[in-house]
């Protein structure tokens, strides 16, 4: 008998096109939702809930509960718009992930000349505050706005120079404590207060409320950070959740040239519109 409905559930299924759509976006909507959640702390979430909900479900059917069973289903519309509440923050990060993939509004426009001279001289800065233990966090506006983080600081508005760096992070100045924003080639701020991150363990004792700040706007944007270790000097640079560290001022030359690119996109629809405004 029970072979008989399955059998009889895969002809209904194949006989209509819009049935195999449906079952092929639904499961495409759980591959989705495993890989966004794979590695974090929402997926340890999801399998505990998971289960308990397999478990009660499993009690109620085999038992044949009736009142548990309804009070389940109740329980289960309610639960339902309680999960935006239990996963806010993944759910934040999840549609920052979404947005950056789809192109309108990129980053702004930086020449060769520019990107070049930018790199140049936040090196040289980094290489001086370095060798002098001077503490330093810059960070590199990319796709994500960081408008609300620079909002926290001084605004300042000028040509990014390696003098200027080695200025605001001079120890005891009224700067020094906090990160400067980098928009394109302008110093956005200075002083600016960044979201630290929550991981428990750094991967070096020495790592400091800096390399804190540094991870934390990394976790909620997609920027570049650079931080300078006011107790070793180190210098380290800080994308996507991860840090890496032990660089002199030659690779972080190169590792800004990889993430700093020249005349950045703005995003398929702005060009179009662009280049149709020119033409009209």
């Amino acid at each position: 008998m029970v072979r008989q409905e399955i059998i009889w559930a895969t002809q209904t299924l194949l006989a209509n096109w819009q049935n195999i759509l449906d079952v092929l976006l639904v499961a495409a909507i759980f591959f989705l939702i495993l890989r966004l959640v794979r590695g974090t702390r929402a997926a340890t979430l999801l399998r505990g809930i998971a289960v308990a909900l397999l478990l009660l479900w499993a009690l109620s059917f085999v038992l044949n509960l009736r009142a548990f069973s309804w009070l389940l289903s109740r329980t289960l519309t309610a639960f339902s718009i309680a999960l935006p509440v239990i996963f806010a923050e993944e759910l934040r990060r999840w549609m920052d992930r979404l947005g950056r993939s789809i192109p309108f509004i990129g980053q702004e426009m930086v020449t060769q000349d520019a990107r070049q001279t930018l790199i140049t001289e936040t090196c040289d800065a980094v290489h001086y505050l370095s060798r002098r233990r001077h503490g330093a966090l810059i960070v590199f506006e990319r796709d994500t706005g960081l408008q609300e983080y620079a909002e926290s600081g001084v605004k300042l508005d000028s040509v990014v120079t390696s003098a200027m760096l080695q200025t605001i992070f001079f120890p005891n100045t009224a700067l020094h404590d906090g990160a400067v924003i980098i928009r394109g080639d302008r110093l956005v701020a200075a002083a600016c207060t960044l979201p630290i991150s929550t991981v428990r363990h750094m991967p070096d004792r020495q790592m400091g409320l800096r390399h804190r700040a540094s991870l934390g706007i990394s976790e909620v944007s997609d920027s570049v950070a650079v931080v300078v270790s006011e107790e070793t000097g180190k210098i380290s640079v800080v994308v996507g959740g991860r840090f890496i560290r032990g660089i002199d001022a030659e690779r972080l030359k190169m590792i800004l040239g990889e993430y700093i690119q020249s005349r950045q996109s703005r995003g398929w629809l702005v060009e179009w519109f662009q280049q149709f405004r020119r033409a009209t």
